[in-house]
């Protein structure tokens, strides 16, 4: 096990993708770039792990799916650099990273929070393998002006119907962060998605 190193300056590169992902999720589709961590040990994406290392820490606990957990490189980088504890339950994260969307779980099985604490959900860095090309979806809701057109290669074939419940769930509910390969779309509970 080789442990691979993390942001060169940690305050910029941490500070910038952390912009990203709030302009990303208070513009729901629209794409905000972030430069990833070349570092990062496989199947983990570079942006995933930007953002992972940006949003995590000893205080938040969080999930990795079957393809990330079973690299041992994977865990160590995250525990190493964030501090953050590993959970096997989806329902205990507040930040979990999906390297496989094509086995996305239910959204329900993770973290939706409750009516008095919306913000104890999990938030989903979903990998994808690229914006611009795959299903076409149009997206609705608050930080959208009318409607946004999302191209996304990567994501489930029903993932508009998962959304759709989400959404039902409001003020619960999980927020989602596709991290493609430079940069990120956001996916708010706040969001409607319908494939185009």
């Amino acid at each position: 096990m080789t442990l691979k190193p993390g942001f060169v300056d940690a305050v910029f590169e941490a500070q910038a993708a952390f912009r990203a992902v709030m302009n990303a999720l208070a513009r729901p589709g629209s794409h905000q770039p972030i430069a990833g961590l070349a570092s990062a040990p496989t199947p983990l994406s570079p942006v995933a792990a930007a953002i992972i290392l940006t949003l995590a820490d000893f205080e938040t606990p969080a999930h990795l799916d079957g393809p990330l957990l079973a690299d041992r490189d994977v865990s160590a980088f995250l525990t190493f650099h964030t501090g953050a504890a590993l959970v096997s339950e989806p329902g205990r994260a507040l930040f979990a990273v999906v390297s496989d969307a094509g086995h996305l779980p239910p959204l329900d099985h993770f973290a939706v929070g409750t009516d008095t604490y919306p913000d104890r959900s999990t938030t989903l860095i979903i990998q994808v393998k690229a914006f611009g090309s795959g299903r076409r979806y149009r997206l609705a809701g608050p930080g959208i002006k009318g409607t946004a057109d999302l191209q996304v290669e990567g994501l489930p074939a029903d993932i508009a119907t998962r959304l759709a419940a989400n959404h039902a769930l409001f003020p619960r509910g999980v927020d989602i962060v596709l991290a493609g390969p430079d940069g990120v779309v956001g996916l708010p509970r706040t969001t409607r998605m319908q494939e185009a």
